[in-house]
């Protein structure tokens, strides 16, 4: 896996000269420094996230400068895998990109140094311009449902993706509808377009599984449940994931889809209570006021 990458687009002035991930982290660091505050998105646990104009186009820098040892021994000690750099993001998108997952384009990427606390790591994005989130999409559908064609392509288009990712040894780790990307220009498509991002926690195996396949299907499921979807919706989700349609979903991966249901609905639980909890928070602090 190389650890220097440049699109073509960038391979342009000062950066058409880098041989090495040092001009390249530099570049990107000054780029950091020099942002305004109203295009940094993150700024903690050594990564900082920011929008950016390059040649008149946007991106997203994501710069990695160590996350010291307590954070990797922090996770490490709650069984999690820390993201000690921007490796994780590139390798997943290339892995999504021969999957034939709808993804994000990769403007440059470099990566220096060994040790997992300090290593020094960048990678660029371009902008998913003109495109809306699906929670976003979807937000209204209880309320007020959309057609029901727009909201069977954009099921399959989901269990399409899914599939697809899982089948390639992909699991995601935060795979909620706020991280799918729509283009509306493609709605009257068969399979619209959706755009997966955020994926510097995912890993990659040669097998999906069964765990993060529920925890990934699970997270989803919960984050759709306000959407006004019914059970023919989840049934027809379950009929484009599996492999072997309905009486695969329904028959051997039955397990399966009840482990995701009863992990969807403790994530709903947990939500609901979070909620209750803050809004008692707020009356409280109202009342003192």
């Amino acid at each position: 896996m190389p650890e220097l990458y440049l699109a073509s687009g960038f391979a342009l002035g000062e950066l058409a000269r880098a041989r090495s991930a040092d001009p390249l982290l530099a570049w990107a660091c000054e780029l950091a420094a020099q942002a305004q505050p109203e295009d940094v998105y993150r700024n903690k646990e050594g990564r900082k996230t920011l929008r950016f104009q390059y040649r008149g186009k946007p991106y997203f820098l994501k710069l990695h400068t160590g996350v010291g040892w307590i954070e990797v021994l922090k996770n490490l000690l709650q069984l999690r895998l820390p993201v000690v750099s921007a490796r994780n993001e590139y390798r997943a998108v290339l892995a999504l990109q021969r999957a034939g997952v709808y993804t994000l384009k990769i403007g440059a990427y470099a990566r220096k140094g060994w040790n997992p606390a300090a290593i020094r790591s960048m990678i660029v994005t371009s902008e998913l311009t003109g495109t809306t989130s699906l929670e976003d999409f979807c937000a209204g559908w209880a309320t007020a449902p959309t057609e029901p064609a727009v909201r069977l392509s954009l099921i399959r288009s989901i269990a399409d993706s899914a599939r697809r990712m899982h089948g390639a040894g992909i699991n995601h780790r935060d795979f909620y509808l706020c991280h799918f990307h729509l283009d509306e220009t493609s709605l009257l498509e068969p399979l619209p377009r959706c755009y997966l991002i955020d994926l510097h926690r995912a890993q990659i195996r040669g097998r999906t599984p069964r765990r993060w396949r529920v925890k990934d299907l699970a997270g989803l499921y919960f984050s759709a449940m306000d959407c006004g979807l019914g059970q023919r919706d989840l049934l027809r989700f379950m009929c484009h994931y599996s492999e072997g349609g309905l009486r695969t979903a329904l028959g051997a991966d039955r397990r399966l889809w009840r482990q995701v249901e009863r992990r969807a609905l403790e994530l709903y639980r947990k939500a609901g209570v979070a909620r209750h909890q803050a809004d008692g928070t707020r009356g409280l602090q109202r009342g003192q006021g």
